[in-house]
C-alpha cells in the first residue's frame, strides 16, 4: 500500500473475485438498504444459493437485533477466512476506476484507502476528512461487534471530493481505453451496471488532489481566509459505516501500532459535480402507530405548525418542495392513504430533517410507535406509508451545490438528510480488503 500522508490518503492493495466467480451472484447491494423490505433479501437469497458471495461475508441491517444475529456473525468470520484460504479473492494493488451505469446515466469513482487518523465525525470537527451528517453513535457498538475480529472489509462508503474543474477523476475516467477491464457485468434486481478500470499510475490523481488541498485553492473556493482548516473528503454515503471504522481503530490502535492496515478505510471517491449524482431525501416511516399522530404533531409545533390535508401522493411531494418562504414543509402520509403537508414556522434546524427528529424521537420514546425506519426512495416512503399502523416522513430535497461550503460554515446536517440516490443505485460490495 502506498500511502501519502499529506492527502491522509493511500493506493490500496484490493482483492477481487477470481476468474470463474459470478460477479452478478457475487456484488450485493450496501446492508443499510431495503430494512423494511424482507423480500428484496430473500430474492438476493435466492438468487445467491451457496455461491461465492459478499452475501455471506456482510450482515444486512434488516437482520441487526434479531436472535440469529451472533450466529451470523460469527459465520461471516469463517466464511472470509474460507475465501481466502481457498483463493477466491485474489490481490491486486492500485485505485481502481468505478462506473456505475443506471437509467442511461453513469457515475464515476475511484477506489482508494483514506487515514482514519485524518478523519473526526464528530461535531465542530475541523479535520481533513470529515462527516457531512450528525453521527448516531448509539447505533456504533453493534456494526463494531461486525468489524472486530473481521479479517476482510467490503466497503458501501462513498466520499466527496468538491473538483469543480474535474481534474480528479474525470481524467482518469478520459483515459479509460488504455486502462486494464477488471470487471464488466449487469448488478441484480434492476440496478444497473458495474465496470472496473485498473489505474497503474496514481501520479495525476494525486497531483490533482493536492492542488484541491493546498490552503490557497482552499481558501479562494470559498472565500476564506489562507489558515482555515481544509476540507478535502465530506462523507456521502455509509456515514456510520467509515465512524465505525474509525471507532474500532480508535480501540484497538494502541496495542497494534500506527502501520495496521485498519487505520485505513476502503471507500470509493466521486465528485460532487458528477451530473450522474443525485442528492436525495432520505424518509422516515413509523411503524405500529396508534391513532392521533397528526395531533401529536400539532401539539408538538403549536401556533408554528399549519397542516393543510392534500388530495394524493404528488400534490404532497410537490407541495413540499416547492420553496416560497422561509418556512420548512414536511409530507406526511398517515396510514390508509390520507395525505397532508405540515408547514413550520420560526424553526432552528438547518433543514426539515433537524426540525422533524426530535418530535420522532419523542413519540417514539413515549411508546406512540413501536419503530422507525429511514427510508430511500419516495415511492416506497408512500407505499409503507399508507399501510394501517404506519406513518410516513416525507422529506424534501436537498441541493448538493452548497453541500462543503455548508458543512464547513455550519457543521453536519442533521442526521439522515439526504442520500445519494435511491435504494437500488446504491453501492454494491465487489472489492475488498484485509484488515487483519
Amino acid at each position: 500500500m502506498r500511502i501519502y500522508e499529506d492527502l491522509g490518503f493511500a493506493v490500496p492493495d484490493v482483492l477481487l473475485p477470481k476468474t470463474g466467480v459470478d460477479p452478478h451472484q457475487w456484488a450485493v447491494i450496501a446492508v443499510d438498504q431495503f430494512t423494511s423490505e424482507p423480500e428484496y433479501w430473500e430474492q438476493v437469497e435466492d438468487i445467491v444459493g451457496e455461491s461465492p458471495s459478499t452475501f455471506h461475508i456482510t450482515l444486512p441491517e434488516i437482520y441487526l437485533g434479531t436472535t440469529g444475529e451472533a450466529e451470523r456473525i460469527h459465520g461471516i468470520r469463517n466464511t472470509m477466512r474460507q475465501y481466502l484460504r481457498a483463493g477466491i479473492l485474489q490481490v491486486r494493488e492500485g485505485l481502481i476506476l468505478v462506473e456505475r451505469t443506471m437509467n442511461g446515466r453513469t457515475r464515476r469513482g475511484l477506489l482508494a484507502c483514506l487515514d482514519l487518523e485524518r478523519y473526526d465525525y464528530t461535531a465542530g470537527s475541523n479535520s481533513l476528512i470529515r462527516a457531512t451528517e450528525g453521527t448516531i453513535v448509539e447505533r456504533l457498538p453493534s456494526r463494531m461487534k461486525i468489524r472486530e475480529g473481521a479479517a476482510l472489509e467490503l466497503p458501501h462508503i462513498v466520499v466527496l471530493i468538491d473538483d469543480p474543474g474535474r481534474t480528479v477523476i474525470e481524467p482518469v475516467a478520459a483515459s479509460k481505453r488504455r486502462l486494464r477491464k477488471l470487471y464488466d457485468f449487469e448488478l441484480m434486481l434492476g440496478s444497473g451496471r458495474l465496470a472496473g478500470f485498473e489505474v497503474a499510475d496514481e501520479s495525476g490523481v494525486i497531483g490533482a488532489l493536492r492542488n484541491l488541498a493546498s490552503a490557497k485553492t482552499f481558501a479562494a473556493k470559498y472565500g476564506f481566509t489562507s489558515d482555515s482548516p481544509v476540507l478535502l473528503f465530506a462523507m456521502g454515503d455509509g456515514n456510520h459505516s467509515l465512524a465505525t471504522a474509525k471507532a474500532v481503530w480508535e480501540k484497538m490502535k494502541s496495542t497494534v501500532g500506527t502501520n495496521h492496515p485498519a487505520r485505513y478505510a476502503l471507500v470509493e471517491i466521486e465528485n460532487l459535480h458528477d451530473e450522474a449524482l443525485a442528492f436525495e431525501p432520505i424518509h422516515r416511516v413509523l411503524f405500529n402507530v396508534g391513532e392521533g399522530f397528526v395531533k401529536a404533531l400539532q401539539e408538538h409545533f403549536g401556533d408554528d405548525l399549519k397542516y393543510v390535508p392534500v388530495p394524493g401522493a404528488e400534490e404532497m411531494a410537490h407541495r413540499v418542495n416547492q420553496h416560497e418562504n422561509e418556512n420548512q414543509r414536511i409530507g406526511v402520509v398517515n396510514g390508509g392513504l390520507r395525505f397532508g403537508v405540515a408547514e413550520i414556522s420560526n424553526t432552528t434546524a438547518s433543514h426539515a430533517a433537524g426540525t422533524i427528529q426530535p418530535f420522532l424521537d419523542s413519540f417514539l420514546s413515549k411508546g406512540f410507535a413501536e419503530r422507525i425506519d429511514y427510508v430511500h426512495g419516495d415511492e416506497v416512503t408512500v407505499r409503507l406509508g399508507s399501510q394501517p399502523g404506519t406513518v410516513g416522513i416525507f422529506l424534501p430535497r436537498i441541493s448538493k451545490s452548497g453541500l462543503f461550503k455548508t458543512v464547513i460554515e455550519n457543521g453536519v446536517f442533521p442526521r439522515k438528510t439526504f442520500s445519494m440516490g435511491d435504494a437500488k443505485g446504491k453501492r454494491f460490495y465487489m472489492e475488498a480488503r484485509k484488515i487483519s
